[in-house]
């Protein structure tokens, strides 16, 4: 059985360096779902248990010859998360952010070949199985990202101004500006389960040229 695993086919994608490196993200396919507020909330937590509930049950089934495909064996790709503030908050330079105003897109990339009657096939098996767990607001999506820089983040999320000051300067430099406020985080690891300076997580912005 063949085995895929995303960090070693993907490197440029998922395992970038600690200095800003400019990629262009093609169109891929995701498991989704919206949120609003304290990401260290229950409702948070349930959308990330939610999303990782359906991945593993799709590369399962997979594994097992239990779905339409050819048997293969991939690693589940990481939790991702796409980060703005709500339109009504305002943001005041040099404050801290009001985690209360955040608003975000929780999403688990999944292989090319799954489908939207899959996904719809899976998601009602795993609530007969899980029916602890919430599957609302759940979606199945294509998300282009295009052109973008991203960089490795270190250490914990509240430090992350850090990385994205050198990314700002970076743009600056190379004639880019962002193309929305907006950005993508990718977790490497559970930092449910991870002290917070050994995090690590990609921050990716779109660009374009000023």
């Amino acid at each position: 059985m063949e085995t895929v695993d995303w960090k070693k086919l993907e490197k440029s994608l998922y395992l970038p360096g600690e200095s800003p490196a400019r990629i262009s993200v093609p169109k891929f396919r995701y498991l989704s779902v919206d949120g609003r507020g304290e990401p260290a909330g229950p409702a948070f937590s349930q959308r990330v248990e939610a999303l990782f509930s359906l991945s593993y049950a799709i590369k399962m089934s997979v594994k097992k010859g239990a779905s339409p495909f050819e048997p293969i064996d991939y690693a589940v790709y990481p939790l991702e998360g796409i980060w703005d503030l709500a339109e009504d908050s305002i943001p005041v330079e040099g404050a801290p952010i009001d985690k209360k105003a955040l608003i975000y897109t929780l999403q688990i990339r999944q292989p090319g070949f799954v489908t939207p009657e899959y996904v719809r096939r899976v998601v009602e098996a795993t609530r007969a199985k899980k029916p602890e767990i919430s599957f609302d607001g759940v979606r199945f999506e294509e998300f282009e990202e295009g052109p973008c820089l991203q960089i490795l983040h270190r250490g914990p999320f509240d430090d992350e101004p850090r990385s994205f000051a050198i990314l700002e300067s970076h743009l600056a430099t190379a004639g880019l500006k962002r193309r929305s406020h907006a950005h993508r985080e990718i977790y490497l690891g559970d930092f449910r389960k991870t002290a917070p300076e050994k995090l690590r997580t990609v921050l990716r912005v779109q660009v374009e040229s000023t």
